[in-house]
């Protein structure tokens, strides 16, 4: 598989921390406790399990991809390599699950969903950060005849699903109704939803004024109902019962 090929695949990892990872770690910080028994699923390298490791408590990471997986253990232990449809690890094992970018590049988002929710402790929390189906860009690329096109790609998601899903057949998005019901008729329940906006950090490495104000307005929309065009949902979930008791 070519690096082009994992990357529509898969995504692209956290390769270098900026300010875009340090706001997302702040929200984290806000809505789970780091400090208890965390596993963060689809770790890529390892960049949030290594801010992770400020905490006293376990942290743990899980990665389908080996090479990236090696690279995740030079900066924290306890990373394993499975799918996130098959979790190697006990039902109630965590605390916090922590999941970024990764539900959508799946095989099966559903059963990924079901998995996050059995190893996560009754009173535990998963935490999403996932692709908004209204962000006027598809940054994963498309395949056009046959091809597999790199780049951000204005409007894809605003097609009818039958065209952007034969476009970027990779990559799925979301709707906040189409995120929750990935977890319809699991028990959890809603702690919080809502829309943010990406770190535009190459912008303001570049043009570092205009990178700052274009920040600073996307930031205060994120309070208005404009964040309907947020890059990314944040979603924050609460167990409320064993997976088996609802069976």
């Amino acid at each position: 598989m070519t690096h082009s090929d994992k990357a529509a695949l898969r995504g692209e990892p956290s390769y270098v921390w900026r300010s875009g990872q340090d706001r997302r770690l702040r929200m984290i910080e806000r809505w789970v406790d780091l400090n208890g028994t965390v596993l963060d699923n689809g770790c890529g390298l390892g960049a949030y399990l290594e801010k992770f490791g400020r905490y006293p408590g376990n942290h743990f990471g899980n990665e389908i991809e080996e090479e990236r997986a090696a690279h995740a253990r030079d900066r924290s232990d306890g990373v394993v390599v499975s799918p996130g449809e098959f979790l190697a690890f006990a039902d109630n094992s965590f605390d916090t699950i922590f999941s970024n970018e990764v539900i959508e590049h799946v095989q099966d988002d559903r059963m990924a969903a079901h998995e996050m929710v059995r190893v996560t402790r009754v009173g535990g929390r998963i935490f999403i950060f996932c692709p908004n189906r209204w962000y006027p860009v598809e940054q994963h690329g498309i395949y056009w005849r046959g091809e597999y096109h790199f780049g951000n790609i204005p409007l894809v998601n605003y097609l009818p699903n039958a065209l952007r899903n034969r476009l970027a057949p990779h990559v799925a998005v979301y709707t906040k109704r189409g995120l929750l019901d990935l977890f319809a008729g699991l028990p959890v329940k809603l702690v919080q939803h809502t829309r943010i906006f990406g770190g535009y950090d190459n912008i303001e490495y570049r043009l570092p004024r205009i990178g700052r104000i274009i920040k600073q307005t996307l930031y205060t929309l994120e309070r208005t109902p404009f964040n309907v065009f947020g890059i990314s949902h944040l979603l924050v979930l609460e167990k409320v019962a064993d997976v088996k008791e609802t069976n």
